[in-house]
């Protein structure tokens, strides 16, 4: 990167943040810690992180909350760090919007890899976003499918006349089953292209954001609209052509 990334730590525990804090520094990374999520809020919105870890047992605000009030305002990627083993745990931060979780204990070595790929995977997406609005006319940055219209130079997604609060990867994830629509993607194609060949996360994230998403879009996975799971395989959004030929076939 050409400017040092700006992390936002979200710890507590100081005999886990002060060595987290100065590992971070010494690789080059400026950082800033909170140790209450009221002060995390406020730093990030003061200082606009690259990359936000948070953990979820804080005292009042615990990090579900501040996951939800983050994702209503920011697309920062967050990797929540929790001592919680359960996995209902981990979904709920998923679902609330966090990119990814480490769970403690953990050894620097793995943090500072998952902070690479996601800070890499920004990068990367702001770079290639860049590339493809640069030349495009405005006329063009848009797709219309069904009754959804993806804008791609404001990265706002319309349901007929209301705009959805997708967050960045939600928005990322849509545009790309759209792009493919009516194709079979398989689980680790998806995971590649929006999240990044790097990355290192847990693969369940994709059928959280699925969830997420079709709970946006009113989708009913028994009976959908949008996106059909592809059992074994992987997801695929469907084609405006093929409603149209299910309803000539039954009428």
């Amino acid at each position: 990167m050409t400017q040092k990334a700006t992390i936002l730590l979200i710890e507590d525990n100081r005999e886990i943040a002060e060595p987290l804090v100065f590992g971070l520094q010494q690789e080059g990374y400026v950082v800033h810690h909170a140790t209450t999520g009221e002060e995390g809020l406020e730093l990030a919105r003061v200082h606009h992180p690259d990359l936000i870890l948070l953990d979820i047992m804080l005292p009042g605000m615990d990090g579900f909350d501040v996951c939800r009030r983050l994702r209503a305002t920011s697309g920062t990627p967050i990797l929540m760090l929790t001592a919680r083993s359960q996995e209902l745990d981990r979904v709920m931060g998923l679902e609330l919007g966090a990119d990814d979780y480490i769970t403690k204990p953990f050894s620097f070595r793995e943090l500072l890899a998952r902070v690479r790929a996601m800070l890499r995977r920004r990068e990367i997406d702001r770079r290639e976003f860049n590339a493809t609005q640069a030349d495009v006319p405005a006329s063009e940055q848009g797709i219309q499918i069904h009754d959804l219209r993806l804008d791609t130079h404001a990265r706002i997604v319309w349901k007929g006349d209301e705009p959805l609060n997708l967050s960045a990867r939600e928005f990322e994830l849509l545009h790309y089953l759209v792009a493919h629509a009516g194709q079979a993607l398989h689980r680790q194609q998806i995971l590649d292209a929006v999240w990044g060949a790097e990355w290192v996360g847990d693969p369940r994230t994709l059928d959280v954001h699925i969830h997420w998403l079709r709970e946006k879009l009113g989708d009913a996975p028994s009976n959908p609209r949008y996106i059909q799971t592809v059992r074994g395989y992987g997801y695929r959004f469907i084609a405006p052509d093929e409603h149209a030929t299910t309803t000539d076939a039954t009428s």
